[in-house]
Order: C-alpha cells, then sequence, then structure tokens
C-alpha cells in the first residue's frame, strides 16, 4: 500500500480515537455534576484532601473554606487540569457563600492532636467549630451529605446532629461520622499480616472512632482470613491504637493528615457516586443507630442518593467481638452525651 494514504489513514484513526476519547470523558463528567464543599481546607487534612477531591472526575466543583490562608490553597488547586472548578472562602463572614450549593460538605476542622493528647482533649475547641458549622449548613444547604471528620468523631456527629435537629432540618440519613481510615487501617494490616493485595481486602469496623470504640470484623473479613488468638488480639488492638502510633511517630507535628485525607477523599467519592444513582454503594460509617444500645455507632451502610438507604447491620459476630463491643458501648454512650450535652447545656 502506499505510504502515504497508509500514513493518512493512521493520522485518521488517531483523530477518531482521540474524538472517542473526548466524546466519552465529556459524557463522565457530564453525569459526575456534584459540588462538593470542604470545611477547614487550609489545614493538614484538608489541604490533601482537597487535592485528591481536585483530582477526580466525581467533582465539578469544590469550594474550600477556612479562616486563613483558603485564597491561596483554592488558587494553588484551580492551575492543575482537572475539570472541578475551584474556589476559597476565608473566615467566618464567608462561611455562607461557601456552602451555597453544596451537595456534599465534608468537615475536616479543627485542631491536630498532639502527643499525650487523647482525641477527648480536642473536644472544647472543635466541639464549637463543628456546632458553628452545622448551623452554617443547616441555614444554607440543609439537604446536604455531610461527611464529619472532626475528632472526636464519636462526640461532634452528635453536636451537628442536635444543632440541626433544634433548627428543624435534621435527616439522620444525610450526617456522616467519616470512620472510613479505620477500615483503611485494618485493610492495610491484615494485608501485610497474610501477604494479600490490600486493595482486594475488605475489613467492616464498627463502633466508634477512637480507642476501645473500634470494632475490627476480622471474622467477616474478605477474603476470610484465620489468626491465632494472639495475633487476632494484637492486630485488633494496632487498629485501636494506630491513631496514637501516628502522633508518636510525627513527635509533636501533628497526627495522621495524609492517610485520613485518603479515607475522606474514599468515603467523599462514594457519596458522590451515590448522589448520582450508582447501585450498590456500601462504605462503614458512624450515624444515628437503632442497631445497639448506642444511639450513634458505625457499621456498613447502602448508601442511595438521599443518603443512608439501609443500615446492613453488625452481621454473625465472634466471641471475641463480642467481647469487643461490650467493651465498648459504655465509652460511646459517654462520648455520644458529653456531644449532647455541649449543645444543649
Amino acid at each position: 500500500m502506499n505510504t502515504k494514504i497508509l500514513n493518512k489513514r493512521r493520522s485518521s484513526a488517531k483523530i477518531i480515537n482521540y474524538i472517542i476519547c473526548a466524546m466519552s470523558e465529556h459524557v463522565w463528567f457530564a453525569h459526575a455534576n456534584v459540588k462538593v464543599a470542604v470545611c477547614g481546607a487550609s489545614g493538614g487534612i484538608g489541604q490533601p484532601l482537597s487535592l485528591l477531591l481536585k483530582g477526580s472526575p466525581h467533582v465539578t466543583e469544590l469550594s474550600l473554606y477556612d479562616i486563613v490562608h483558603t485564597p491561596g490553597v483554592a488558587a494553588d488547586l484551580s492551575h492543575i487540569e482537572t475539570a472541578a472548578a475551584v474556589k476559597g472562602y476565608n473566615g467566618p463572614e464567608q462561611l455562607k457563600d461557601a456552602l451555597k450549593g453544596a451537595e456534599i460538605v465534608i468537615i475536616p476542622a479543627g485542631v491536630p492532636r498532639k502527643p499525650g493528647m487523647t482525641r477527648d482533649d480536642l473536644f472544647n475547641t472543635n466541639a464549637s467549630i463543628v456546632r458553628d458549622l452545622a448551623k452554617a449548613c443547616a441555614e444554607v444547604c440543609p439537604k446536604a451529605l455531610i461527611g464529619i471528620i472532626s475528632n472526636p468523631v464519636n462526640s461532634t456527629v452528635p453536636i451537628a446532629s442536635e444543632v440541626l435537629q433544634k433548627a428543624g432540618v435534621y435527616d439522620p440519613n444525610r450526617i456522616f461520622g467519616v470512620s472510613t481510615l479505620d477500615v483503611v487501617r485494618a485493610n492495610t494490616f491484615i494485608a501485610e499480616a497474610k501477604n494479600l493485595d490490600p486493595t482486594k481486602v475488605n475489613v467492616p469496623v464498627v463502633g466508634g472512632h477512637s480507642g476501645v470504640t473500634i470494632i475490627p470484623l476480622i471474622s467477616q473479613a474478605k477474603p476470610s482470613v484465620e489468626f491465632s488468638k494472639d495475633k487476632l488480639k494484637a492486630l485488633t488492638e494496632r487498629i485501636q491504637a494506630t491513631g496514637t502510633e501516628v502522633v508518636k511517630a510525627k513527635a509533636g507535628a501533628g497526627s495522621a493528615t495524609l492517610s485520613m485525607a485518603y479515607a475522606g477523599a474514599r468515603f467523599t467519592f462514594a457519596l458522590c457516586r451515590a448522589l448520582k444513582g450508582e447501585p450498590n454503594i456500601i462504605e462503614c460509617a458512624y450515624v444515628r443507630s437503632n442497631i445497639t444500645e448506642a444511639k450513634y455507632f458505625s457499621t456498613p451502610l447502602l448508601i442511595g442518593p438521599s443518603g443512608i438507604q439501609k443500615n446492613l447491620g453488625l452481621g454473625k459476630l465472634s466471641d471475641f467481638e463480642s467481647e469487643l463491643l461490650a467493651a465498648a458501648i459504655p465509652e460511646l454512650k459517654k462520648n455520644i452525651q458529653k456531644g449532647e450535652d455541649f449543645v444543649n447545656k
């Protein structure tokens, strides 16, 4: 065949391939029209979380809010060659503008944990921040799906719920405590212990998001795994205490920020996909619940366009996991009460 004709055909094939790719990409973005607001976008979790959200085709508008430095973070991110439009909002007077039209609000705002501090030590500062952000959400975007990262999650989710309830816009299916990091850690540690691909491991983690309230259901892991009694105990205790492990390793420079940003992004993408009607979106999260005696509890959830479609519950627990549950409930109840009392005092 004539070389010129062959080259023309190759060139035409390349152009057609490019058009097909461009069209499919356009269709993908057209079906992923979600506005996400990040409250606390300039912080240690907020910045890498915002970066991950900017890079995703699930997000078309990214609204960044914090009390300082947000315009700089937004300007920096806006130069990245992805479809999401980015805008930064600074200070309390711009909070309501930041939340306008938001379908998903993710809240990593607050102070980080330092060596020697428990999540409870963060309570007073972070409780006030979450309360004020929840008030603004109640007024501006009451139908948004809200994911709370700010610790102590066991208390901050009840705080946000009480605020929304007082405002008359509370929908328990739309408020989530983002406990995804516990799942991510469990998947990683189980994969390491059994030499598995961590992306193929799924361990449900139920309960709360601190210390003994974190209950990894290793008996329900997929693929199925088995450990000796001692190894199981050691793995469980590591999953429960990994936050402290990071705080110590950072030696005063903060707590888990990068892994939390990854986990927060994973959960946000699940909400985006659910909003667009994708079926079978299942994630563990800390929510209002009647599964146990605790008013709030994390379990696997089927999530749809309006939030929780179905709470999938605890499943069958091993004897060891039943003991963990019994130890977690009193602590959870105390944390929940503390959050509710903060709003109602």
